[in-house]
């Protein structure tokens, strides 16, 4: 058995390390690029039918319906019948951290040694050269925020393109928001004590990191203490990872006696707290909609619904994160399904793209399609929310002109020509 797993691996890694080899990344925009007759789903809540949009320089210079104006030395992409998205964005994800689940550890830099981490940056393990990222590009989605693994504190995220040479290339916002495993105090035993001993742990530890925050010269410096000042002055966000509703409600007193940003991720149990998380304007990730309840008693639609429950509250949410590497490339319909339990497609289009760029404070520049932001957006044949019509065929991020080529499509293609399938 332990002799089929090994030779399994080194099948899997040989295929991936043969495949692709022909994918390279997008050069920078070199003349502008109008995309005319389209349906254009901005994110804003705004659909412009027969609209057209122009960019140069890697940003939007135009937008708007009818006919597209006249640019001398344009490239024209006559998209009658198709529509376009902006670049869909993956929060709290391992791509490019994990290549291989199960059985590979040579292909996992998710996680770091040790429980407080908090000066491990996933940033610099990023992989750009990851055959799993091509997979999801042809999904619509184009930026992701890689985040580590891990015990109490796991490490940094940053919010990166998933079209670069390298880690430097890809960077979009670094080191934006710190990550905590928030431990569950429920219960009684030894799980409950070992809990809450990491909580009274989180609790000193943050202490010291404050205190450590307001020296101007620290005698000694402490990497782990220096990773955590930006919490201090508001310039990154403390991502917590917990389900059940008292944890979030601690986390929310946690973060308000120190003073810092939060963001709830996986939150399965935000709708019992909804008003609160309204009250403390506390943004929400949601691991994913296509799942079963946690509890067996729960509504077995409650995952699908529950976007629409904290829409409705005035909950600011996006989906992601649900760490899955084969599930990375559905987050498309998952926001689909949200759609179909509650949301106008429009608002479900938002789930994964403006609302995810506002909880990761990037919103200025991306995340839907005005004037002025980046040009990071695809072309779709049909509903990009919906599997059937999720068909992008042509995409660009920051204007770059995206290779949408992947090692599933070659595969399709050498076994259409082997067996003469058209």
């Amino acid at each position: 058995m332990k002799r089929y797993s090994l030779s399994l691996v080194a099948l899997v890694l040989s295929t991936l390390c043969f495949g692709q080899a022909n994918i390279l990344p997008g050069k920078a925009q070199s003349k502008p690029t109008i995309i005319s007759h389209a349906t254009i789903h901005t994110a804003t809540g705004l659909v412009i039918n027969n609209g057209f949009i122009a960019f140069a320089g890697g940003k939007i210079t135009a937008l708007g319906e009818g006919e597209a104006p006249s640019i001398a030395g344009a490239n024209t992409i006559d998209a009658s019948g198709k529509h376009v998205y902006p670049g869909f964005i993956v929060p709290n994800t391992i791509l490019g951290l994990v290549e291989i689940e199960l059985g590979a550890r040579s292909t996992d830099d998710g996680t770091e040694v040790g429980e407080i981490n908090p000066h491990v940056r996933s940033l610099i393990a990023f992989n750009t050269d990851s055959k799993v990222i091509p997979t999801t590009r042809s999904n619509g989605i184009l930026m992701a925020q890689p985040t580590p693994l891990g015990d109490l504190i796991p490490g940094q995220s940053s919010v990166v393109t998933l079209d670069a040479w390298n880690w430097e290339d890809a960077a979009y916002k670094k080191d934006m928001a710190v990550h905590v495993n928030w431990p569950s105090t429920q219960g009684t035993g030894p799980a409950a004590e070992a809990g809450q001993k990491a909580l009274d742990q989180l609790n000193s530890y943050f202490t010291e990191a404050k205190a450590y925050a307001q020296l101007t010269k620290p005698a000694v410096t402490n990497a782990r203490f220096e990773a955590l000042k930006g919490l201090f002055d508001g310039s990154k966000k403390l991502f917590v990872n917990v389900n059940q509703a008292t944890g979030m409600l601690q986390a929310i007193n946690f973060t308000k006696s120190f003073g810092l940003n939060l963001v709830l991720v996986g939150a399965s149990e935000a709708y019992l707290i909804a008003d609160i998380l309204k009250e403390n304007q506390v943004p929400v990730i949601i691991a994913e909609t296509q799942a079963l309840p946690d509890k067996n008693d729960d509504d077995v639609y409650l995952p699908y619904e529950l976007p629409k429950i904290l829409q409705d509250a005035g909950v600011l949410v996006a989906l992601g994160g649900n760490n899955r590497v084969d599930r990375i490339r559905s987050l498309p319909f998952q926001a689909g399904t949200a759609a179909a339990y509650g949301l106008s497609k429009e608002q479900a289009l938002a789930l994964i793209t403006l609302n995810t760029a506002k909880i990761l404070g990037i919103d200025k520049s991306t995340g839907s399609l005005e004037v002025g932001k980046d040009a990071t957006l695809f072309i779709s044949g049909g509903d990009a929310l919906d599997m059937l019509g999720n068909k992008v065929e042509n995409a660009f991020i920051q204007g770059r002109t995206i290779n949408l080529d992947n090692l599933h499509k070659q595969l399709y293609k050498r076994y259409q020509e082997k067996y003469g399938v058209k």
